[in-house]
Order: C-alpha cells, then structure tokens, then sequence
C-alpha cells in the first residue's frame, strides 16, 4: 500500500471529479482487464431495451398480407418500412421513373437528426448532475470514437453496393451472420475470453437464424427476382466489409464502454454521430472534386454516374418532394431508435443488442402467427427451435453459475 492508501498495482487515476480515465492514464494491462464479464442490469431493462428497438426500427418486418391497412399505417413510420420504401420505391413520372440511391446524403441526415436527439437524451439523463458531462472527456477517447463513426458510416453504403453483384440468399444469409464477426473481433482485437457455452449459443443462433430466413417465403421470390449483373467475387468483398465495419463498430462500442467509463450511452451518441455527420458531410462536399481523381474514376464516382452526390440529392427532392417527408421521418424514426440501441450498449453488450436485431425478423414473425393465425413452415420452426434453444440454453447456465457462485459466497463466509 502506498502513502495515500492505494495499492500499488493499481490503476493510476485522474484525480478528476468526472472519474474518466484516459487510455494514457491506465496501466498496460491487457484490454480484456479493462472489459467486465458482465453488466449488472434487470429483466424490466432488458424488456425496455428489446421493446423500443423493436417499436422504432423493426416493427415493419410483418409481411403486408399479413396485416390490415390500419396496422400498416400504425406501423407505416418505422425506420425499417421506410428506409426500404426509399430505396425501392419508383418515383416520378410512370415514362421516366427513378430511384433514390443516395445513401451517403441518407446517412447524413440520419446521423444529424440523430445528434440532435441524443443531446436531449444527454440532458435528460444528466439532470440530477451539476453540469452536462463532455462529449469528448479524455483525449484517448477521441480514436476509438472516431473508428465507430468511420465504420458505422462505411457499413451500410457498402453493403448496398454489394448487392449490385451478390443475390438477395447470398445477402440476408450473411446479415444473419453478423453475431460472428462481433465475437471475433471481441477474440481477436479485444483480446476478450468467453466460457464454451457462449461460443455454442452464438452459433446456434447464428444458424437458427440463417435456417429461418433461408425458408422464409418472401426470400426465395426476392432471390428470383434479384438481377445481379456484376462480379461475384467483387460482392463478397463488399459484402465481407460490410460485415467486418458492423464488427468493428460493436466491439469498439463495447470497448469504449469499459476502458473509458462513466462513459455514458448518450454521450456516445452524441459524440458518435457529430464524428459521423462531419465526415459524411466533408464527403458530401468534396466528393465532386474527388471524382475528378484517378481513385474516383476507378471506383465510380465520375461526376455523370453521381460523383456530387449532394446536388444529385437534392434535385432529387426538388423533383419529388413526397421523398421528403420519407427521409426526414426515417431520421427521426432512426433517431429514436438509437437511443434504446446505446442505452442496450451502455447497460447490456453489443453481443446482445445484435443478438436482439438479427432475431427481429424471426420474432415479429411468430408475431404474428399468435395475432393473425398465420402458419410456419418446418424449416422456420427448425430455425426457432435453434435460437430459443441456444437462448435458453444460455439462460439457463447463467442461472446455474450464478447459482454456484453465491453457493462459494456462502461457505467463503461461513469458515
């Protein structure tokens, strides 16, 4: 023990009353010392968490037959429904119809709106505190924090462009991967270790989804109606990308949680989309000067195939203006569901907020069976059998060493 009654192998601390710790503060331990096992929270917070995720971004995966029009105007302002609306949706006039493809400008506007919300957020839950905690309290948070935006700003246009070259089977079936590379990256870059079980639920789900969505209907009749016109092999790299920045930005998340707490979910929210609507809008506007490059041309962004992607946008809306009103409640519907997101992040892991997005589909689902009296086929209840399996499974040895631990407590204190 030293003079001021701290053991010396102790971190050293900042002295600060914020109680931060910067990366340069903390002693070269292993990352995975700075990451908890687990994060002490409720069954009422897990039940918030799943039921907002759901009611903002994921309520619009029913299929329309399966629903009245009263329901689908109730469900209409979901992020999901809306995002594919904009992105499928044929706009114009019926002998010149076009598309909206301009993801970077979607994403700039998600991101914007979803700053805005999160400072709010910020301000609600720093109420009781003596001022609003910084968005950005240590320099070492600044990297990290700047990877998630990076990454979580590439994900998406990536994976959009993939499916120019990959079909639709190829698509969801790897999406319904994405449990796998947040648990390596974890492995790997985090250096973060999981009892055996952990691993085994993570690939009886990942397989119970995958099974269900490869005998979901609506999959095979988009698989034949999917036109792939380009290169295979150039898709799955995109595709491969896109699963890799999901799982860069999920086990980074995770990361800045531990090593950087009393970091909060919102104030990585704000900090997060400010970095990500400030990098998408540098692009935004440096992308007509950047496709005047080489690198441009090389990857598509000649000014006559939308290298200025922001005009391009915008005299979109000016021609269709009902797209407006799509995007901005798409934001705002995004926005909303970012909150229950980081709160999931801040009081759980990403392991299970991506866990509870993967299986979304799946659940809504069953949904519906119970509510509509619709039927699955035996390759979808396989599918259910896997997840609930693997998810009880789980449930049940936690249970089980919890259990064995408060057991040890016990006769710990009775010697």
């Amino acid at each position: 023990m030293s003079a001021n009654g701290v053991s010396n192998g102790a971190p050293k601390q900042t002295g600060k009353a914020n109680g931060y710790t910067s990366k340069d503060e903390v002693k070269p331990h292993s990352i995975a010392a700075q990451m908890p096992s687990t994060k002490q929270a409720g069954l009422a917070e897990l039940i918030i968490c799943v039921g907002g995720i759901y009611a903002s971004l994921y309520v619009s995966s029913f299929e329309y037959s399966a629903i009245d029009h009263q329901l689908i105007h109730a469900t209409s302002l979901t992020w999901a429904l809306l995002q594919e609306r904009i992105t499928t949706t044929t706009y114009g006039p019926v002998t010149s119809p076009e598309r909206f493809h301009f993801s970077i400008f979607l994403n700039t506007v998600q991101s914007a709106f979803a700053f805005l919300v999160g400072y709010v957020y910020l301000l609600y839950s720093s109420r009781s505190k003596p001022s609003v905690p910084n968005l950005f309290p240590t320099s070492g948070i600044i990297y990290p924090l700047l990877l998630v935006a990076i990454t979580s700003s590439l994900a998406a246009p990536f994976g959009y462009a993939s499916l120019k070259h990959v079909d639709y089977i190829t698509f969801i079936l790897a999406k319904s991967c994405k449990l796998l590379p947040v648990m390596a990256l974890h492995v790997s870059v985090f250096r973060k270790r999981y009892p055996f079980y952990k691993y085994a639920v993570v690939a009886l789900v990942t397989a119970g989804v995958a099974v269900f969505t490869l005998h979901h209907p609506s999959s095979s009749k988009k698989a034949k109606s999917s036109m792939t016109t380009g290169n295979a092999t150039w898709g799955l790299l995109l595709l491969g990308i896109n699963l890799l920045f999901d799982g860069l930005t999920n086990s980074t998340q995770d990361y800045i949680n531990s090593a950087f707490a009393p970091y909060t979910g919102s104030q990585m929210m704000c900090a997060q989309n400010l970095m990500s609507t400030l990098l998408t809008t540098s692009y935004l506007f440096l992308s007509p000067y950047i496709a005047t490059t080489g690198f441009g041309h090389y990857v598509g962004m000649s000014p006559a195939h939308g290298g200025d992607e922001l005009t391009a946008a915008l005299a979109f809306l000016q021609r269709n203006p009902s797209v407006t009103k799509d995007v901005l409640l798409f934001a705002i519907c995004g926005a909303i569901g970012q909150v229950f997101i980081f709160f999931t992040l801040a009081k759980f892991s990403s392991l299970l907020l991506v866990t509870i997005t993967v299986t979304r589909k799946m659940l809504t689902m069953l949904l519906s069976v119970v509510w509509f009296g619709h039927s699955l086929t035996g390759g979808q209840w396989l599918g259910v059998s896997l997840v609930f399996g693997g998810v009880g499974a789980e449930a049940a040895i936690g249970r089980w060493e919890k259990a064995k631990k408060e057991k040890a407590k016990k006769a710990l204190k009775s010697r």
